[in-house]
């Protein structure tokens, strides 16, 4: 081992050390802040893992195995048409109502199958910010300002991040290669409608499975039969594997059976049998040869690289930010103090405290509500919604890890910038 290594080697040690001798045990806020870190984790293994991560895994290991690269290359490439690529990367967050962590194995899919970086980080921003329901519930309990401004700085956001991102790097290595090359022809060995209507019914065990409540109407309605409406999309992905990718008839029907045993020992618990319900389909497609344990192992190797990371990430969050209605290391009286006016300062504040917090969805809507009654100004606020959703430390380590430090550092200082800057904008017309 060389001299740098042992150096740096025994610096870690003697910091970690001292870390440690020198630990707050016993400081009530210190003691809280390590309780609200273990919480939020705990909360969000329990309910995030499960609803959200562990369908969009399967979805990002299915682009990796059923979508052609030519695909991904042909529509979302750097020498795709920019107008396909970046309105479809655009609109993408009102059919995923997903979390800035949540986007991610489907963000990893479609870049390595591929896409450029402009599209798919352009993806990468709507993905979370761009949720129709969000955006209703914003409008509503927040006001229709500032709805309406979340709406029009989200769309406008992923494609100018989108762009910006496109042109930083359009002299990489692996850009210009891909912009270079020509557009292969789309040559798929399954027709289109079949690879789609797969996906079709992915999307909608993700999106009705997280389907948020509280709301009246016809969101209402559907939360109220959103696991029947679960089920039926589960067994629309049953039917497909069955009859266009071979998958042995009998184990849907396993499937089936094992939910069923979960909902029953369970007095009818979703989430018990929904957990149940992945566990025995990760098996039915371990257990089969080709495109199907293909489709397995890359879901994994996607989830055993980002779940540590996020999980990390999560800790470190809650340990310095709480959960909401509980502080952590930093009381929300400094946050609260440090945004009561639209300042650039007090922008500036609220993009870099939205870009590290972790906001699960929907739940930005009521934290803003409680920061604007304790004096947030309306500029702030929209800047929080903007950056918030879109990006959190737990993403930020994830994406480190997928496109690199620099493109990473970049995306983040475009998050960071833009909601800033339309927020002192949306500040002084509204104020």
């Amino acid at each position: 081992m060389s001299l740098q290594r042992e150096t740096r080697a025994l610096l870690v040690a003697i910091v970690s050390f001292l870390v440690l001798y020198h630990l707050p045990v016993g400081h009530p806020r210190f003691d809280g802040a390590v309780t609200e870190a273990l919480a939020l984790t705990r909360w969000y293994a329990r309910e995030h893992v499960l609803l959200c991560l562990v369908p969009a895994f399967f979805i990002a290991g299915g682009i990796s195995v059923f979508v052609s690269q030519a695909s991904v290359m042909k529509y979302l490439g750097a020498g795709a048409n920019k107008v396909v690529a970046y309105g479809a990367a655009s609109i993408s967050g009102t059919v995923l109502a997903v979390c800035s962590c949540t986007v991610l194995p489907l963000f990893a899919g479609i870049y390595r199958m591929g896409a450029g970086i402009g599209p798919a980080t352009a993806f990468l921003y709507a993905g979370p910010a761009i949720n129709a329901l969000a955006i209703i519930l914003t409008a509503r309990v927040l006001g229709v300002e500032l709805g309406v401004g979340r709406a029009v700085g989200a769309v406008v956001f992923s494609i100018v991040i989108g762009l910006i991102m496109h042109f930083t790097f359009r002299r990489d290595a692996r850009e210009t290669a891909m912009a270079q090359a020509p557009l292969p022809e789309v040559d798929d060995a399954r027709p289109l409608h079949q690879t789609a209507l797969t996906f079709a019914a992915m999307v909608a065990v993700l999106v009705f499975a997280n389907w948020g409540g509280g709301s009246s109407g016809v969101w209402g309605r559907i939360h109220d039969i959103k696991w029947l409406l679960t089920g039926i999309a589960a067994v629309g992905i049953g039917i497909t594997l069955v009859a266009w990718y071979a998958l042995t008839w009998w184990k849907p029907v396993v499937i089936a059976v094992f939910v069923g045993l979960a909902l029953m020992l369970r007095s009818g618990d979703p989430i018990t049998a929904f957990t149940v319900g992945a566990v025995v389909f990760s098996w039915a497609l371990a257990t089969e040869r080709g495109d199907l344990r293909d489709w397995f192992d890359a879901s994994w190797g996607f989830a055993r690289q980002i779940m540590p990371l996020l999980l990390a990430g999560v800790l470190v969050a809650g340990l310095l930010l709480g959960r909401p209605d509980h502080e952590g290391l930093i009381p929300s009286g400094w946050i609260a103090s440090a945004v009561g006016n639209n300042s650039l300062g007090a922008n500036l504040f609220a993009a870099v405290s939205g870009a590290f917090m972790y906001f699960a969805t929907l739940t930005e809507v009521p934290i803003l509500k409680g920061l604007l009654g304790s004096g947030m100004n309306q500029g702030p606020a929209l800047t929080l919604l903007l950056a918030g959703p879109a990006i959190s430390l737990p993403s930020i380590l994830v994406m480190r890890s997928i496109m690199g430090g620099k493109r990473t550092a970049v995306f983040l200082g475009l998050v960071v910038v833009l909601s800033a800057l339309t927020g002192i904008i949306f500040g002084s017309l509204v104020g």
